[in-house]
């Protein structure tokens, strides 16, 4: 965002075009709790079907190919309740981070009768969003795909047609870590079913031909590989923001932020809801809800120069990181 002298702020602040009232309307009424958040995107919906697809084809290999024709009840129940209860929080999981809204900002409240009722202090600075015609609180960013700012932002995830955000950051977590626990259990039975088609006869280990079985588990084996690549430094890198406290956003700007940070502990109750508990594993246990934003929420202090930002470009995942003004006045109201 470019600082404007106070006195160049005060010249345009006259012109009604300024803050865009014919697209800055008055925002909406806030949505009733429990109201489903889905993004219309073409690709994240891809992406979503697929995610799906593949975790019902590892059902189908695991149960059909490998469990059930097994000769082995123990093993065949064990290992069918395992995968299944995995499979199934990591689809629930995956629910969650979609159809949960991610922090989004109340759009179109960016107002001049707005900002005027906010009473800004000498020192004092509100960020306006071009894109949404919203106030940005600290630490949100704008997301061209679900347009909107999004608290918290971490990054958009087409796997999940949805950001990562304040709200829905546990949903992501978990999901990573289940489909990684269901990928290398996976992988591990599908080694186990080699051993043992080796040693006999491949017709009597599987219902399908030795071949067709063959490219099931093949199949299987390279998705279970990949999945747990990707999901598992996923799993790493979201802890580690939690943990630290810095979004993805915030690590790749490599901001000098003058902020207080949370500790690890404390950041990562917030993230999962409360005190260590078997809640903190269960999707359907939401995190800690945070306050609803007030008015002091949408202004920040600005305390020296080298506090804000000379440019800031808006992008779906990442921002460009930005140069320090110098020697520039402070204005009330900066695009951001």
């Amino acid at each position: 965002m470019m600082l404007i002298p106070a006195h160049h702020f005060r010249d345009i602040e006259r012109k009604p075009t300024y803050l865009q009232p014919e697209k800055c309307i008055p925002p909406p009424h806030p949505r009733p709790a429990g109201t489903m958040w889905f993004i219309r995107d073409g690709c994240g919906i891809a992406c979503a079907i697929v995610t799906w697809f593949l975790v019902l084809y590892a059902e189908f290999v695991v149960l059909f190919v490998m469990l059930i024709p097994s000769r082995d009840y123990v093993y065949s129940v064990i290992n069918g309740l395992v995968f299944n209860l995995l499979a199934f929080l990591a689809l629930a999981s995956h629910c969650r981070a979609m159809l949960t809204d991610p922090g989004a900002v109340p759009k179109g409240n960016a107002t001049k009768e707005f900002i005027e009722s906010l009473q800004l202090k000498p020192g004092q600075v509100v960020y306006k969003c071009p894109k949404c015609c919203s106030i940005k609180p600290d630490r949100a960013h704008h997301c061209s795909v679900c347009k909107r700012c999004i608290r918290k932002m971490d990054h958009h995830c087409p796997w999940v047609n949805n950001c990562v955000g304040e709200n829905n950051q546990k949903y992501f977590v978990l999901f990573t870590m289940y489909i990684a626990l269901i990928s290398l259990h996976a992988l591990i039975m599908v080694g186990f079913h080699f051993l043992h088609c080796f040693e006999e006869d491949w017709t009597k280990c599987s219902s399908f031909s030795p071949p067709t079985t063959v490219i099931l588990l093949i199949l299987l084996c390279f998705e279970g590989l990949l999945f747990l690549i990707f999901t598992s430094v996923m799993f790493g890198t979201q802890v580690h923001s939690i943990c630290t406290d810095e979004t993805g956003i915030e690590r790749l700007q490599r901001k000098k932020q003058r902020r207080e940070r949370r500790g690890s502990w404390k950041s990562v109750k917030e993230t999962f809801g409360g005190d260590f508990s078997l809640n903190w594993f269960n999707p359907f246990s939401g995190p800690r809800h945070p306050k609803p934003l007030s008015d002091r929420d949408w202004v920040r202090q600005v305390s020296s120069v080298s506090d804000t930002e000379n440019t800031e470009t808006t992008t779906t995942t990442t921002e460009e990181p930005s140069e320090e003004p110098k020697n520039e006045d402070f204005v009330e109201v900066v695009d951001e």
